[in-house]
């Protein structure tokens, strides 16, 4: 049984990216699952910090997008959309480039919150992040 109340192709996932920090970060959704989204970040001079290694906000970037697009689609859309209240994340490997992956699996969907964890692994599958992140579920 899927945990989705809305169907979206990956394209109409992705467009409404279109525009924002997702769009210039390069992020993009590549997977639903049944319980879990997934999505990827390119490693390259729009992620860099200074020392040229993936910077910890653009993998956080990464994160909050995944989990927000995630509780999203646990939602009706016309009657409620998610706010991020936290988001945390241990950076755990550096990377200087290719592609990183995230998939944001629930911890809790409620009725007025969730809470989303996300793992950010390398292209060799080496966890870079973990994530977590907290979402307060308010009405239009």
């Amino acid at each position: 049984m899927s945990l989705w109340q809305r169907q979206l192709s990956l394209d109409e996932l992705n467009a409404v990216s279109e525009g924002t920090l997702a769009a210039h970060l390069g992020i993009r959704i590549t997977e639903v699952t049944d319980n879990s989204l997934v999505g990827t970040m390119p490693v390259d001079a729009r992620t860099h910090q200074p020392y040229g290694i993936l910077h910890g906000g653009a993998s956080v970037a990464l994160a909050e997008s995944l989990g927000s697009v995630a509780a999203t689609l646990c939602l009706d859309f016309t009657t409620h959309y998610p706010v991020g209240l936290e988001i945390n994340a241990n950076h755990l490997r550096s990377v200087r480039e290719g592609l990183v992956t995230g998939t944001a699996t629930p911890i809790h969907v409620g009725r007025t919150t969730q809470v989303w964890n996300i793992d950010i692994r390398d292209e060799q599958g080496r966890m870079v992040c973990v994530s977590r992140i907290t979402l307060a579920v308010l009405e239009r």
